[in-house]
């Protein structure tokens, strides 16, 4: 997101401007998982404080970001990008197991990325919502790709006879919900499971969607 201040150009120190930009946005947004993911939070947290938590000045903040916001935006999609190259490596990796395992290690795969820091549940599932509607546009849209991409992989396995030949649409939304919400409910301690048995009840969910009782390879023919 373009800033309103204009970068410097030209190489400092052996790197080039845009090498320098990089850093610079690299050091702010790991700066924001710090203040936005843990305390205070996205709402408590100021432009001078996370310039400082970051080591640069705000001049240097306006020249990558023009608010808050806009590093939060940043910051929610990194996330999601971390989470999503997860799952793709997932479906490489067991493309040719049975679909019950290849299930079990894509949703392995997700929560252990989302999980292995605290601060992106928070960003991913708290600070994010509820900011103003451009935020809620982006959260829902994310979330619709999440959705798509279950869809094409239920529709594939159902074009190889794995799963019943369905719209998958409604059933998937539904469960990107149940998974939002077992994942936020279990880092924020309020079941009294450990995260394996949280996956395996989501992928307990998602096999329920895919063979729903009374199907059968056969039927489907």
């Amino acid at each position: 997101m373009a800033g309103r201040l204009r970068a410097p150009t030209g190489r400092y120190a052996g790197k080039s401007a845009e090498e320098r930009q990089a850093e610079r946005r690299r050091r702010f947004l790991d700066a924001a998982l710090q203040l936005f993911g843990d305390t205070p939070g996205y709402r408590g947290t100021t432009v001078a404080a996370l310039s400082e938590a970051a080591g640069l000045s705000t001049r240097q903040f306006y020249e990558e970001f023009r608010t808050l916001e806009d590093v939060l935006a940043a910051l929610h999609l990194q996330v999601n990008d971390w989470a999503e190259d997860a799952v793709v490596a997932a479906f490489a990796a067991a493309r040719e197991l049975p679909l019950a395992e290849r299930v079990a290690a894509i949703f392995h795969a997700y929560a252990g990325n989302v999980t292995a820091d605290p601060r992106r549940i928070r960003i991913t599932f708290v600070e994010i919502v509820g900011v103003s509607p451009r935020m809620e546009e982006q959260r829902l849209a994310r979330r619709a790709r999440w959705v798509e991409l279950i869809c094409a992989e239920a529709t594939a396995a159902a074009d190889r006879g794995e799963a019943a030949p369905r719209d998958y649409r409604l059933p998937a939304t539904a469960f990107i919900g149940s998974v939002n919400g077992l994942l936020h409910d279990w880092s924020a301690g309020w079941l009294d499971a450990t995260l394996d048995e949280v996956v395996d009840e989501l992928v307990r969910q998602l096999l329920g969607i895919l063979r729903p009782v009374g199907w059968g390879p056969e039927r489907s023919r």
